[in-house]
């Protein structure tokens, strides 16, 4: 199964988690982030970031009340009635675009949760070390924190996670883009 190798909290995500009763909630993310096979080539640049995205965006659709918006906003949220309040969690799945993309899901994070619309946001990432294994230019653990840090939202309640494949296997498909080469 995956792992979720790397993390990093700003301005109390981690507390706001447990205070708000999201504890719950958080460990349903992390099964849906870990509960599976994953195997790759170990090789650099040799396998199809977008089919690992699709995967994890199965798994949100397949767990129970997950929301997704496809454009111009967060991704994923799901709320849960906790003693009478609505809590939500939000979540960007940045696996599949160019590192340069963060920036735009650290925005979207900012408005949900200014709006009040989520209380924490995650961005989930690959770990360093699997960003290597997937196609050229992908957004990494590191890039994903210094996207924060770059937006000046570290006073914001959000974590990053990185995720790591389980191990060595084939290589996952690349998807042919309008130039006939493999994603990335």
């Amino acid at each position: 199964m995956p792992k979720i190798t790397e993390r990093f909290s700003f301005d109390g995500a981690d507390p706001r988690v447990a205070r708000l009763g999201l504890s719950s909630l958080w460990a349903e993310l992390e099964d849906i982030l870990t509960g599976f096979e994953l195997l790759i080539e170990e090789k650099r640049d040799a396998n199809g970031a977008a089919e690992v995205r699709s995967i994890l965006d199965e798994r949100f659709r397949s767990a129970q009340g997950w929301t997704m918006k496809s454009s111009g906003g967060v991704d994923w949220t799901k709320c849960e009635a906790i003693n009478g309040a609505n809590v939500c969690l939000g979540v960007e799945v940045q696996i599949s675009g160019r590192s340069d993309l963060l920036i735009v899901d650290v925005v979207h994070l900012r408005d949900d949760l200014i709006a009040g619309s989520i209380d924490v946001g995650v961005i989930v990432v690959p770990s360093d070390r699997f960003a290597f294994f997937l196609t050229d230019r992908v957004a990494r653990f590191s890039d994903a924190v210094k996207a924060v840090e770059r937006a000046r939202a570290e006073d914001l309640p959000l974590a990053v996670l990185g995720v790591e494949h389980d191990g060595p296997g084939a290589p996952l498909k690349k998807r042919q883009t309008r130039q006939g080469r493999g994603d990335g």
